[in-house]
């Protein structure tokens, strides 16, 4: 995103780097219920990724071999070759749970090299409907890029475990905005959850607007699978999300973590659960909960 040379740019990259990112926290389409973090709890983790612009790889619409830029897409063989040369950055994140009533989380991550930070505290609402869950993300997330002295400001849409009873599988729904008050650049997203009758699944739709309010781009698309980004021109770019390649995050051992981190704290309860042993797991997670309301 920093790496960016016009504020179009940067805005374009940071909408590319968000709506991209849903399907990388779904391995699998059934919804799973998560530990209840406890006061105190951390969890710290850290990325090596390449150092490079323009990393989101794209899909032409079939109609020439140009990018948004008019430039020449690269051939494969170069692409892997200037991989290997590109360096690689840290990127570090850090998060504690700091209320249970209601449960907020806080977190912060930052990238020193390429000079950026985000920051957030999000907490979590939550409601039923009939057969469904609904999880609201309640809060602001704010990335800042010190080398252009821009801040975006944006949010994040709700989740909703659907079909709770039979085979529960997750949607996002909601409106995100994100501004950035320095460049008056903003882009409204609207995740649609699919209708009781007819629709689609996963359906996102966006608009990115400049500082005069004219629309630069139209996205269309779904969140685990692709996207559509139309310029104001006609051009299309097309984004297969399964297609960008990921990076592991690395984590402490056990044996270096602190008490309160995640992995350490809930270790006896994952390797019950992975035992089957529902009984023990249960002991473990009571003590737990015990441990923190004295």
């Amino acid at each position: 995103i920093p790496d960016e040379t016009t504020p179009l740019d940067r805005m374009l990259a940071l909408v590319k780097w968000f709506l991209t990112s849903f399907h990388v926290g779904r391995s699998d389409t059934i919804a799973k219920k998560p530990y209840n973090p406890i006061i105190g709890e951390t969890f710290l983790c850290s990325w090596r990724v390449k150092s490079e612009s323009n990393s989101v790889p794209c899909k032409s619409d079939g109609k020439n071999n140009t990018n948004l830029n008019g430039n020449q897409a690269v051939s494969e063989d170069v692409k892997q070759e200037n991989d290997v040369m590109n360096e690689t950055v840290e990127v570090t994140y850090t998060a504690e749970q700091v209320s249970h009533h209601p449960p907020v989380t806080a977190f912060y991550v930052e990238c020193p090299e390429k000079k950026m930070y985000l920051n957030a505290s999000i907490w979590t609402k939550s409601n039923f409907s009939g057969m469904s869950i609904g999880v609201s993300m309640i809060g602001d997330l704010s990335l800042t890029l010190l080398d252009h002295g821009e801040q975006y400001d944006f949010s994040l849409p709700s989740a909703y475990a659907r079909s709770i009873i039979s085979v529960p599988w997750v949607e996002l729904g909601g409106k995100v905005t994100i501004n950035c008050p320095t460049t008056h650049y903003s882009t409204v997203i609207i995740f649609h959850a699919k209708p009781f009758y007819g629709g689609k699944v996963h359906e996102v739709t966006a608009e990115l607007k400049n500082e005069t309010g004219s629309i630069i781009y139209r996205v269309q698309g779904e969140w685990n699978s692709h996207y559509d980004f139309i310029s104001s021109d006609g051009t299309i770019e097309t984004i297969k999300v399964n297609e960008i390649p990921t990076y592991k995050k690395r984590v402490k051992s056990l044996s270096k973590q602190q008490e309160n981190e995640s992995r350490k704290l809930w270790h006896d309860v994952t390797n019950a659960l992975k035992l089957g042993n529902i009984h023990a797991a249960t002991d473990y997670k009571q003590r737990l909960e015990e441990k923190q309301r004295v």
